[in-house]
């Protein structure tokens, strides 16, 4: 069967596939540091929609399970490729199809960076809202399919928020357009925004059309203050959210992430213990916006700086955006992504540090705290997770769930959260979930063992 299926991809693809053993390596795991057992058959370059649609088709003529994948950043396995399986990498399939400044909309291939989205879009004056940390080295299509955030969500919006229309190559082979390209559409079911965060169980995005803002006009201000514990920094960020100031950034860092990351850069040590917000306002009111909001700050303990400059604020936005290469210094690490409503920030943070003591480990932790997206950091001596952290990790997952949140705010649920889903969602809604996947799927064969724990 193995030599039948790739001879049979190479007669439609020819050298698009790849049966390199770096490749195949390669395809097996993703940033989470988890590996897929055995080995794929082949990593398929696919280069158009007919390519995808021709893998499809030989896919489902053969039983054959396939796992979608662009750059391969994901945290959570969702792209990992296993022994028996194709690995389609849409990595190639990267233009930027058409740019319409007017109807603030641009369509694009799945492939493209998000940063270079960016870049191309700047000169006419628009820009694709998504800025998940890993913006420079994701693909706009693994932005789709984890249904990505970042630290401008909490103002401007995740994913969901920014795609009118996909392009979607069902499990046979046959190609949907779903959407629209108008500013509202209510036409039947919102299938757009099923696809968006179904982490490639539903079909492969061979194509988006998304909405896009102008430009902000105005100045950008940034700041920072420090506290003197994590959970003083909690407090605080959530007064600014109570305050009504709406911060485009607002990011926080508890002491040994924070600390990590400035060894990592070279920067002076910050104080023991010391956690810190980093804030960022945008627009006509950025500077008004960012003097009421250090107000909020001094009030609530914090020892605030602004920076001077607009090229000073992006240098205090990097520390933040390094967190995961300063993680990688201190070992192996399982990144996980709860959210709580923004006002149980405190609450979370204490049930962190509570996890910490009762299970002997330290857990570095980051939040977007303007949305109540919590990254905590359970560090170790690879390659194998210990079970101890999988008994912390699932501690915490029901502390968040406890506190009205959810498993997952942006990374999307891969393989290492599946055995958690039915938690959050009930026996109910998780069959029903699974059926609906076997609609766009009957055969089962779009990145299996994904999502649903069989």
């Amino acid at each position: 069967m193995t030599v039948d299926v790739v001879t049979l991809l190479r007669a439609e693809l020819g050298d698009r596939v790849d049966v390199s053993p770096a490749s195949l390596s390669a395809a097996r795991a993703d940033k989470s540091g988890h590996a897929a057992t055995g080995t794929p058959l082949a990593v398929v370059h696919a280069a158009s929609v007919e390519d995808v649609q021709a893998v499809m088709r030989i896919a489902t003529a053969t039983r054959t399970p396939v796992v979608p994948r662009g750059a391969g950043t994901g945290l959570a396995g969702g792209a990992n490729t296993g022994g028996g399986e194709i690995s389609l990498s849409l990595r190639a399939m990267n233009l930027v199809r058409e740019i319409r400044p007017a109807d603030l909309l641009a369509v694009v291939e799945p492939g493209i960076l998000n940063a270079e989205l960016n870049a191309l879009l700047e000169p006419h004056g628009v820009w694709w809202a998504p800025d998940p940390a890993s913006r420079a080295i994701s693909t706009v299509g693994g932005n789709i399919a984890t249904g990505a955030g970042g630290l401008l969500c909490a103002k401007y919006g995740v994913v969901r928020d920014a795609v009118l229309g996909l392009d979607l190559v069902l499990a046979d082979g046959r190609l949907l357009r779903l959407g629209h390209r108008s500013v509202k559409g209510v036409t039947g079911l919102d299938l757009t925004s099923l696809v968006i965060g179904s982490e490639g169980i539903l079909g492969v995005v061979v194509g988006a059309t998304l909405k896009l803002r102008r430009l902000v006009v105005g100045e950008r201000v940034t700041l920072t203050a420090l506290f003197d514990g994590v959970r003083s920094a909690a407090v605080a960020s959530a007064a600014v959210t109570a305050s009504g100031i709406q911060p485009a950034v607002m990011e926080l860092m508890d002491a040994t992430s924070l600390a990590a990351v400035h060894r990592l850069l070279s920067l002076s040590t910050p104080p023991p213990g010391a956690a810190q917000l980093t804030i960022q306002t945008d627009g006509p009111a950025a500077g008004d916006e960012a003097r009421a909001i250090a107000e909020v700050l001094h009030l609530a303990g914090g020892h605030v700086s602004v920076a001077a400059d607009e090229a000073e604020g992006e240098t205090l936005l990097a520390v933040r955006r390094a967190l995961h290469p300063a993680m990688e210094t201190l070992g192996a690490t399982l990144i996980e992504d709860v959210s709580v409503p923004r006002s149980a920030l405190p609450a979370m943070f204490d049930a962190i540090a509570r996890i910490e003591r009762q299970y002997g480990l330290v857990i570095p932790t980051v939040a977007h705290a303007g949305d109540g997206n919590l990254h905590p950091n359970f560090v170790f001596d690879g390659p194998d997770v210990p079970d101890v952290v999988w008994s912390a990790a699932e501690d915490l997952f029901r502390a968040a769930l406890a506190l009205g949140g959810t498993l997952t705010g942006e990374h999307g649920i891969g393989v290492l959260k599946r055995r958690w889903l039915a938690d959050e969602l009930g026996d109910d809604q998780w069959l029903l979930q699974r059926d609906i996947a076997r609609v766009f799927d009957p055969l089962g064969i779009l990145n299996p063992g994904k999502v649903f724990a069989t």
